[in-house]
């Protein structure tokens, strides 16, 4: 099978500026205090501050009123997982690690071997044999080592993070010990939004897998409430692959905890890939956030994915990554079946295609 989970065209650049202080953190002759300090510039260079754009041709083609995309495209390897990478190999530079361990498909791979490299990390990326994506060739040259072992994702989650306890490496894989940092990593897409709009959406939609960066973005917009930064926490509303993913199934049972789904029935597919799993690493964390916020959780056919991709394309000039516009599908069947009054609305774009 070969699955396509990723960005297809990504060219993984950064700035001539952050090279330079890539230099000076590979330097061990320096003191860690500096290397950290100029490894944050890099941060603070590269990652974040994703556009936040009013659609006003989805607005008219489908009748919604002030509907804002945050494009996680604008990432330097093209998705929202550099968000994540680049947070953690500054915690494992703090604390000294040499090599940081990890499980992917595809996207996360290459975020946290673009964030190793410019740091001086080993980057050790294990993936399931039966996974074949495109950006393996990236990975590796930005100098990672692929592992490829038998079993599902989960499985392969489960033998790296063993392995980083056995070898002492820094485990980078959802659901682990970096849980928290990862949340806080992405809680950082609400703290961006509400800075351009000035307050917290009605509804916040976003595609979700393993839960982590719904989670982050709805724990972003808690702690702007609890500071009186917003009037409102948004709705969250989630969406994933028909009937693939425990933490839309889970909410649209009723049920009060992520349950697991039974392995067997998951089918992985072009469109499907990147969002689907039988067990969601950070999934009772996802849906606390759905049913705290009182949101809701959708499933989206490939076909209403790959359709939406082609319209964007054609309306809006840009391309996006299938499983990407889940949360935006999401978003504009709730208004057609609710018919919203006019507020402000605000989908996640994962990454580009």
């Amino acid at each position: 099978m070969n699955l396509r989970d990723g960005v297809k065209t990504a060219e993984n650049k950064v700035s001539a500026e952050s090279r330079a202080l890539s230099t000076f953190v590979k330097d061990k002759g320096n003191s860690l205090t500096d290397r950290l300090e100029s490894y944050e510039d890099i941060i603070n260079l590269e990652i974040g501050d994703t556009s936040l754009n009013r659609t006003k041709t989805l607005e008219r083609e489908f009748n919604i009123r002030q509907l804002y995309i945050k494009y996680e495209g604008d990432n330097p390897t093209g998705t929202q997982k550099d968000r994540i990478a680049f947070a953690q190999i500054y915690d494992a530079l703090r604390r000294d690690y040499g090599v940081v361990v990890l499980a992917t498909c595809g996207n996360y791979g290459v975020a946290m071997a673009l964030a190793a490299n410019l740091a001086g990390m080993e980057c050790q990326i294990y993936i399931p044999e039966s996974f074949h994506t495109d950006r393996v060739k990236e990975m590796e040259s930005l100098g990672a080592s692929i592992i490829r072992l038998p079993g599902t994702y989960e499985d392969v989650v489960k033998r790296s993070s063993e392995l980083a306890i056995e070898r002492e490496w820094y485990d980078a894989n959802p659901g682990g010990p970096n849980t928290p940092l990862q949340i806080s990593a992405y809680s950082q897409i609400a703290f961006e939004i509400v800075e351009e709009l000035g307050d917290a959406p009605k509804y916040c939609a976003s595609p979700v897998s393993n839960g982590t960066l719904f989670a982050g973005i709805h724990r972003g917009f808690v702690s702007l409430y609890k500071r009186g930064k917003t009037s409102r926490i948004p709705k969250m509303i989630a969406a994933s692959s028909s009937y693939k993913n425990p933490i839309i199934t889970s909410f649209i049972k009723g049920l009060d905890h992520c349950q697991d789904l039974k392995p067997e029935k998951i089918k992985e597919t072009k469109y499907n890939e990147p969002l689907i799993n039988w067990h969601s690493f950070d999934g009772e964390e996802a849906l606390y956030a759905l049913l705290e916020s009182g949101g809701n959780a959708f499933h989206i056919s490939d076909k209403k994915m790959k359709d939406m991709t082609s319209f964007l394309l054609k309306k809006e000039s840009i391309k996006i990554l299938p499983a990407s516009t889940a949360g935006l599908i999401a978003l504009l069947e709730m208004d057609e079946k609710l018919d919203f009054e006019p507020d402000k609305f605000v989908a996640i774009l994962t990454a580009k295609y």
